[in-house]
């Protein structure tokens, strides 16, 4: 949970690196956040406004350790882009942010697995 509160605080930083933990269990609990709150829309019997607003508040955030995933990968950020193509490129872009991070230092920064340990 400090992880993604951590990630939160970041949330409009798009430079540095993210590792694989970190976006991963960002996506993880803004899942689990997310079904928590559609289950209260729908006990309250409420259009999905709760869990509409939650999603509009973490999108910035969400493209952003996305982003700096990418930067792990020696990747530009534009390839979040990527997910425009049709069929294929969500795909892709779930590829990209499933790679291991590129040893040592990148042109976005010090390796945060070398930091870490």
């Amino acid at each position: 949970m400090n992880g993604y509160l951590a990630t939160l605080k970041k949330y409009a930083d798009f430079s540095g690196r993210a590792r694989r933990t970190e976006y991963w269990l960002f996506v993880l609990f803004t899942l689990i956040i997310a079904a928590l709150l559609s289950v209260v829309d729908y006990l309250l019997d409420s259009p999905g406004i709760i869990a509409m607003i939650f999603g509009v508040a973490i999108l910035l955030p969400y493209i952003a350790v996305g982003v700096r995933r990418l930067h792990d990968t020696d990747r530009s950020g534009w390839w979040y882009l990527v997910t425009f193509v049709p069929a294929i490129g969500s795909i892709w872009l779930l590829v990209l942010l499933v790679l291991d991070s590129t040893p040592g230092d990148n042109r976005f920064g010090a390796n945060p697995k070398a930091a870490a340990v």
